[in-house]
């Protein structure tokens, strides 16, 4: 057998080996991979994902025992030290020596350090590997735990360092972008649209320092500080350089391989080096004088070299590369396509700005205006997929091209239907897919539904840009062929929540068994629909979690949310924020008594950490006895009303924002919906209350409240849209009753109101028909369910402590009245936190 050894086991390493396995004329070689890390290859695209879970099993490729079950040799945690080309042999720096008939160079790039004075010291660290991160985390939990108002600058305002931006962040930090240039991102942004990133960056916390040389690191030892010129400094504790990447060519250049005068091994459209035996791919790769530091490139490159081991001459690089991107930066979308930086003399740039909503958009159009040739998109790109297939499909454009940029509500967004893209179209650049392939497997019998085509094809297994096109496809392909696309919850049930919503309410089924049983498809159910059908019951019946607490998830079952050494958290509900003083000492005194970890949320409310099970009741109970409840932080249902002081305190303000806050949050609160709802209610256009960021907003204005609804934080942030102007107290209400009551009626599991909005047929529009205007007339039916809820509200927390077989439940061992002894804790700022996970 032939042997190939691939060195670097990192993405573009990985799927070379995926690719050649999956090969029937692979059989006649063996294949051993190198990685000097000491894990299977992870996925670095998403590597800030591993600050939320720190699972490092989650970002995998594939298991070691993959490579196993595909006669692949994986060496981890061994370096290749050398490379002897005449005896086509490689040796390690365990001093093992392994011969090859073909060799495949994947060992990517390193992090660039810039040779500042003071860069070894303390606190310095690079962002690249899990291990980086894992050293971060540790360092950073130090800090904390000596300076709780500890701050951390990234060096580098790229992509990566963006990236960066958000891990110190997530680890705490007060986050500072340090960058040489004068605009964040300057190879994937022009001036106007790094200048709305930085100013949304900004709006979330990061603070940006453009135009920036450093000099030096102070401190002694550990690193104090930055300094940018003589009397310009910057006070930091610790420092995450991201400043680039070199490719990792020193075996190469030891071996006499040819490589490019700023580093990289030269390959020609077959990825063979200057020696035929030797391919070379990724990020280490020369290729048009380029590295290319996407995925999708390299794992072009990886395929290509597949192609050309096993004999197929003709499959070669094509000479053009696209270096279109779409990336969520902290949360903010970011994408560039085709030429985003045009001069005048190749065509026309048409460009729309709302520095408010942190939007910017720009599209490159041909002199003629017939032409797409390339565009940027930021805070807004859900429009990418499709302008990027017309602009790499050549398609027609509008005869005004603004069109396709401008919002929905002037014009916008005629963008076609994804069915009329040609066959050939690359949907999935990462894995190299077309439009052909996916409507392929459909048509020919071997998927009927997503998860199948995902499977068939892989796309949208690599950065997952592709995904919504991937899923529109399917569906459009299903119903060309005549196949109903259900959208059913889960195996257990053939229906859809708003069907099962109608069987409940029709049958008036009071247990999840007899929903199951006349209408399931056996077993015993899952934590999809059971959560599901539970909050349907509780919507319908106008009742509580309580009653069936068995088949909610675990917050709703026990009242509280879970924390990630066991404990719970309570928060009691401060409706607008108001809260008295003999209140605010109550809550003081339980959290003392019961040495619990007090915060004042985003939301404003006061979140009580570290209760145990068995505490809980005891709390809630003691809460009560001051006048609080529930406040549903673990339920998918109402959680805060976030109001302004108003036209009660501020000389600005003109209508009480507090009073209709407490109103709104008092009316709405423990309704059961598909997924959490926030409201807000701003006393002026000054918008303190941030209405605009809530599932329903209200801000006053002279005549009224203008009403916005849909909007969201969180991952996929949205602007809330208006839906009524100049509107009295009576009138919100009406609506806001009818919009949720819809909402809880006809969305889909897990769907924020923004997502149930933006895909309902006629949008905003035709919201407006049917809540203002009666168009299905169903208004006064939304009213009076939603009456029925707001009459019926039963606070859980009391119910529970009144009943003596719901206590049962809030013992930690079900055979035991003990403990649990497990618990540890570890100081921080006066309070306590769990012991960090190691």
């Amino acid at each position: 057998m032939q042997h190939i050894i691939v060195v670097g086991n990192g993405m573009v390493g990985y799927k070379f080996c995926e690719k050649f396995v999956a090969q029937d004329e692979s059989k006649a070689f063996k294949i051993t991979v190198f990685g000097e890390e000491p894990r299977p290859a992870y996925d670095r695209v998403h590597l800030s994902e591993f600050f939320e879970s720190q699972n490092a099993k989650a970002l995998e490729m594939a298991p070691a025992e993959w490579y196993a079950e595909n006669d692949i040799d994986l060496i981890t945690g061994e370096r290749v030290a050398e490379i002897n080309r005449n005896s086509k042999t490689i040796s390690t720096a365990k001093d093992r020596e392994f011969t090859y008939d073909y060799l495949v160079l994947a060992t990517g790039s390193s992090p660039f350090v810039p040779p500042i004075k003071g860069v070894e010291k303390e606190g310095v660290f690079v962002y690249r590997t899990i291990e980086d991160l894992e050293s971060m985390l540790a360092y950073a939990a130090r800090l904390k735990a000596q300076k709780p108002n500890a701050k951390a600058a990234v060096l580098g305002g790229g992509l990566l360092g963006l990236e960066a931006g958000k891990a110190v962040m997530d680890m705490g930090l007060e986050p500072h972008i340090v960058e040489f240039a004068p605009k964040l991102m300057p190879r994937q942004l022009d001036s106007r649209s790094s200048q709305v990133l930085q100013l949304k960056l900004e709006s979330i916390g990061l603070n940006i320092h453009l135009s920036k040389a450093t000099n030096q690191i102070l401190g002694n030892g550990c690193i104090t500080g930055m300094e940018f010129g003589e009397d310009d400094m910057l006070d930091v504790d610790m420092l995450v350089v991201s400043a680039g990447i070199r490719p990792r060519d020193e075996l190469a250049r030891a071996c006499g391989l040819e490589v490019g005068v700023r580093g990289g091994v030269i390959v020609d459209n077959t990825m063979k080096t200057s020696d035929d035996a030797i391919y070379a791919i990724g990020e280490i790769a020369l290729y048009n004088q380029m590295i290319y530091g996407l995925v999708a490139p390299g794992y072009d490159m990886a395929d290509i070299a597949v192609q050309q081991i096993l004999g197929n001459a003709d499959k070669v690089m094509p000479s053009d590369i696209d270096m279109s991107t779409k990336l969520k930066l902290i949360g903010v979308d970011v994408a560039s396509f085709g030429e985003p930086f045009m001069p005048a003399t190749k065509g026309h740039s048409i460009i729309f700005e709302n520095k408010t909503q942190h939007l910017y958009k720009r599209i490159n159009v041909s002199h003629d205006g017939k032409k797409l040739l390339g565009g940027i998109l930021v805070g807004d790109a859900a429009d990418y997929s499709m302008l990027h297939q017309v602009y790499l499909n050549g398609m027609a454009i509008p005869e005004d091209p603004a069109q396709l940029i401008l919002p929905a509500s002037e014009g916008g967004a005629l963008l076609g239907d994804v069915m009329d893209l040609p066959d050939e179209a690359q949907i999935c650049s990462c894995e190299s897919v077309t439009k052909g392939q996916i409507c392929g497997v459909i048509e020919n019998g071997d998927a009927k539904d997503l998860g199948d085509v995902v499977s068939c094809t892989k796309a949208g297994t690599g950065c997952g840009g592709c995904k919504p096109m991937v899923a529109d496809l399917t569906n459009a392909t299903l119903k060309s062929l005549g196949i109903e696309v259900k959208d059913s919850i889960c195996e257990h049930f053939d229906f859809n929540r708003q069907d099962l919503y109608k069987i409940i309410e029709v049958k008036r089924y009071q247990k999840f068994n007899e929903v199951l049983d006349n209408h399931g498809n056996g077993g015993h159910g899952c934590e999809l629909c059971k959560p599901l059908v539970a909050s349907l019951m509780a919507t319908i019946h106008a009742d509580t979690a309580n009653k069936e607490y068995a088949i909610q998830d675990s917050n709703d079952r026990f009242l509280a949310n879970i924390q990630r050494n066991g404990t719970y958290s309570v928060v009691p509900r401060v409706p607008g924020g108001e809260i008295t003083p003999d209140k605010l000492i109550a809550l003081g005194e339980i959290a003392k008594k019961y040495d619990l970890y007090t915060k004042i949320t985003g939301g404003v409310r006061i979140d009580l950490f570290g209760a145990t099970l068995s505490q809980l009741p005891l709390i809630w109970k003691e809460l009560i006895s001051h006048g609080f409840e529930s406040g549903h932080a673990y339920g998918k249902s109402l959680r805060t009303v976030k109001t302004c002081v108003g036209s009660t305190w501020c000389r600005y303000g003109m209508d009480e924002s507090v009073s209709f806050g407490i109103e709104l949050e008092n009316r709405y609160r423990g309704i059961r919906a598909p997924h959490k709802i926030k409201g807000g209610v701003s006393g002026c256009i000054r918008e303190c209350a941030e209405a605009r960021g809530k599932d329903f907003g209200l801000i006053a204005v002279e005549g009224g409240w203008n009403l916005y609804v849909g909007g969201n934080g969180g991952a996929n942030p949205r602007h809330a849209e208006l839906f009524a102007e100049q509107i009295d107290n009576e009138t919100v209400i009406k609506y806001l009753d009818r919009y949720l009551m819809l909402y809880m009626r006809t969305a889909k599991p897990l769907q924020r109101t923004a997502a149930w909005q933006e895909k309902l047929e006629g949008g905003l529009e035709y919201l407006k028909e049917v809540i203002i205007d009666d168009k299905l007339g169903i208004a006064e039916d939304l009213e009076k369910e939603m009456q029925t809820l707001v009459n019926k509200f039963e606070c859980e927390w009391t119910q529970a402590v009144h009943d003596p077989e719901m206590m049962k439940r809030f013992n930690h061992f079900v055979n035991s009245e003990e403990e649990d002894d497990n618990l540890v804790f570890v100081p921080m700022r006066d309070q306590k936190m769990p012991e960090p996970w190691v």
